[in-house]
C-alpha cells in the first residue's frame, strides 16, 4: 500500500456523510481532498457506489463516476478540478448522494491513480471506466463514509 489518500473535511473515514450531501437534502458533493499522489500518474478518477444497496434494490448503486482528474494541481477540493464526469445509477450525469432507502448504508469513495488518461465521453458508466482503468492503476485508496435514510 502507498501513500495515496483521499479525506474530507466533513466527514471522517466511516463517519457519517453530512445531510446536505444526500440526494434528496440539497446533493452537495462533499468537500474531498486528494495527497501522496504516485510518481508517473497521469491521471486520476473516482468512483462512489453504495454496496449496501445489494440487498435493498439487488445491486451496488452507482453514484459518481469521474475521470481525467488532473494530478499535477494542488487538490484540496477535487470537485473544482473534475474533468468529466460519468453517469450515475440515478440516470444522471455528476454526483448523485447517498440516498438509501431501508436503513443505514455505507458509501464507498473509491479513487485511483492512473498511468494514463482515460479515452472515454462524457456520460460512459463505471462500468466502462472500469474497463478502461484495467492495465493503467498505480495505486487506489478508498474513503467510507454512512447515510442514514431522512425519518
Amino acid at each position: 500500500m502507498g501513500d495515496l489518500k483521499l479525506t474530507s473535511s466533513a466527514f471522517e473515514d466511516g463517519g457519517e456523510i453530512p445531510r446536505e450531501c444526500g440526494y434528496k437534502n440539497g446533493n452537495t458533493t462533499p468537500p474531498l481532498t486528494i495527497s501522496g499522489i504516485p510518481a508517473g500518474t497521469k491521471s486520476l478518477s473516482i468512483i462512489m457506489d453504495d454496496p449496501d444497496a445489494m440487498g435493498a434494490v439487488g445491486k451496488v448503486w452507482v453514484h459518481w463516476v469521474a475521470w481525467n482528474i488532473d494530478p499535477t494541481i494542488e487538490l484540496d477540493d477535487v470537485v473544482d478540478h473534475l474533468s468529466i464526469e460519468g453517469m450515475t445509477d440515478f440516470g444522471e450525469v455528476g454526483y448523485g448522494g447517498p440516498a438509501p432507502p431501508d436503513k443505514r448504508h455505507t458509501y464507498v469513495f473509491k479513487l485511483y491513480a492512473l498511468d494514463s488518461e482515460l479515452d472515454l465521453p462524457g456520460k460512459s458508466t463505471k462500468a466502462d471506466v472500469e474497463k478502461a482503468m484495467e492495465g493503467h492503476i498505480l495505486e487506489q485508496t478508498t474513503l467510507t463514509g454512512t447515510y442514514a435514510p431522512d425519518r
